[in-house]
């Protein structure tokens, strides 16, 4: 059993004992009312989900309350990097130490990691997703009985999240087999469906909701609109060479960020190219540059960027579309976190969604599945997901995404200690994949669907800033002023009338005959947004609506 050392008695009032300790450890003297109620919440036993925007400290939602808790806590953390540079912040605060544990790491360096915890010289261990597949792992976290388990990033946990980690569906098994401690997930972006499968997903009990407000007031909110490839790539190149710095440019592929970071670097801007076929020195090394000043745009697929933070970039532009709303508010978070005006620009052409389609259809795989299926069933007793791995021929990546399919469509369960079974009115093999074929097309309708909100955004007339709260349910009585929309005059003319949404408020359970079962997202002038369970989101006239009768209330 883990040893903690004693601790200095607080003041016996919460939000006291947490302020107390905040300034006593950290050295902060302000918590921002977010954050002590999330605090709060965990102190009380609760189960936590906190969606708060970029850089408004949600580390500290989990590092104060550590220090009143018995036990040790864990951080699930997806990269690397970043969980370097949370255990370092934190051995540079006077609180206990943190430790972490991946798969660069020596044998010695794991032990002494584990030794730590052990003995209370540290508080707080980082690891991978990955790591909580193994056995061992399991096995000592087990042993040391954490009392508040993070899921940093956890947007990833969800199969509408757009930065799709397998690893991290099995973490609802993880903490039940750890005895339920307290679950604090913390994301900067999740739409309500999101929140839901988060908060579904890691089988969080009673979850106390904390969301902060999405608005970022500093940021300006602008699409540039094109219908020729040549002529949207050029000005993506001449509108970065002018624009303050330093900035981030994301493009669609591989090929796109090194030809745009080729020229921008002929053109004088220090620039560098940034992908995941790049090595991982090479990673690292444009990673630290930006960091440290060395380079004024890093062009980029979506792999660069979680983690980063770095208060003085003044601009995220989108050389294309991305495949969602979500990614996208994620992204352009990483700008103007000092407060100074930053902007977020897209390059929009309505062709390259048809690239997005292409880029997150992925093909059916019946005979994964069916391999994957018959690994639990033929394996001795409940299969864990390390078993799944070493008896299937496939890439992990591949048998951990058909095992999570063989869940969600009622196939395998798991048991209390994290591993998986067939269920005892087990499928035939056919019928397995047959119930895993219908669970994969409506995931894919629903990423289709995504990439349709996305098109509305960049077409929208309306006020862009309402419209992207509208989508993370955040309301905005009158348009912003600080968008292209607004500039051009014509947000105003589109605003919703006053009572124009009250036959479908936001949130309001709907449905429809086709469509069946869904929840109102968002109103823009006569249009009404929904997000149908099973056909994903659709956008409806209101005329059409009230003509034809097409919803009715639940």
């Amino acid at each position: 059993m883990c040893q903690h050392s004693a601790r200095p008695d607080p003041p016996r009032d919460a939000r006291a004992r947490l302020r107390h300790t905040a300034e006593d450890a950290f050295g902060w003297s302000r918590l921002r009312p977010e954050q002590l109620t999330a605090m709060e919440e965990l102190l009380d036993g609760r189960d936590v989900l906190v969606v708060m925007p970029t850089g408004s400290g949600k580390s500290a939602i989990y590092q104060v309350p550590a220090l009143l808790l018995p036990g040790p806590t864990v951080v699930v953390s997806p990269l690397i990097a970043l969980q370097r540079d949370q255990a370092a912040q934190l051995d540079d605060s006077d609180a206990p130490d943190a430790v972490t544990l991946n798969s660069l790491q020596r044998r010695r360096d794991s032990e002494h990691a584990w030794a730590a915890v052990d003995s209370g010289d540290a508080e707080y261990l980082f690891l991978s997703p990955e790591q909580l597949a193994r056995e061992d792992v399991l096995a000592e976290l087990r042993r040391m009985r954490p009392t508040l388990f993070v899921v940093d990033e956890a947007h990833c946990i969800s199969a509408w999240g757009h930065d799709f980690r397998p690893d991290y569906l099995r973490l609802g098994h993880v903490v039940e087999s750890l005895g339920q401690p307290r679950v604090l997930a913390l994301t900067a972006t999740a739409s309500l469906p999101v929140r839901d499968d988060i908060v579904a997903r890691l089988g969080m009990r009673d979850a106390a909701r904390v969301i902060a407000g999405f608005d970022r007031p500093n940021l300006y909110f602008e699409v540039r609109r094109f219908d020729d490839d040549g002529a949207k790539r050029d000005a993506v190149i001449e509108w970065t060479v002018r624009a303050a710095r330093p900035g981030l440019l994301y493009a669609a592929s591989r090929k796109d960020t090194e030809r745009y970071a080729r020229e921008l670097a002929e053109r004088g801007v220090r620039a560098a190219a940034f992908h995941a076929g790049l090595d991982r020195a090479e990673r690292k090394r444009v990673h630290e540059r930006f960091l440290a000043g060395e380079l004024d745009v890093v062009a980029a697929t979506s792999a660069f960027g979680m983690g980063i933070d770095k208060p003085n970039v003044r601009f995220v532009a989108h050389a294309s579309v991305p495949e969602s709303l979500d990614s996208y508010y994620q992204q352009i978070g990483r700008a103007g976190r000092d407060g100074e005006r930053a902007d977020a620009v897209l390059f929009y052409r309505p062709q390259d969604l048809s690239l997005q389609r292409f880029l997150t259809s992925r093909r059916f795989d019946p005979d994964g599945v069916r391999e994957v299926a018959e690994a639990v069933r033929e394996h001795d007793g409940p299969a864990s997901p390390q078993d799944v791995d070493s008896e299937v021929d496939q890439t992990h990546r591949r048998a951990m995404r058909s095992l999570d399919l063989l869940h969600d469509a009622d196939v395998v369960e798991p048991t209390p200690e994290g591993r998986f079974e067939l269920r005892e009115d087990g499928a035939a093999a056919d019928e397995a994949v047959d119930r895993v074929a219908g669970e994969f097309e409506k995931r894919r309708r629903f990423d289709r669907s995504r990439i349709e909100i996305m098109r509305h955004y960049a077409e929208t007339r309306s006020c862009r800033r309402r419209y992207l709260l509208g989508y993370f349910g955040e309301s905005l009585e009158r348009p912003c002023g600080f968008c292209d929309t607004c500039a051009a005059g014509t947000a105003q003319e589109h605003t919703t009338s006053a009572g124009s949404d009250a036959e479908f408020p936001a949130d309001t359970r709907v449905h429809h005959a086709e469509w069946g079962s869904g929840t109102v997202v968002y109103h823009e002038d006569d249009r009404v947004t929904i997000l149908f369970d099973d056909a994903g989101y659709r956008t409806l006239s209101m005329p059409a609506v009230r003509r034809r009768r097409l919803l009715t209330r639940e």
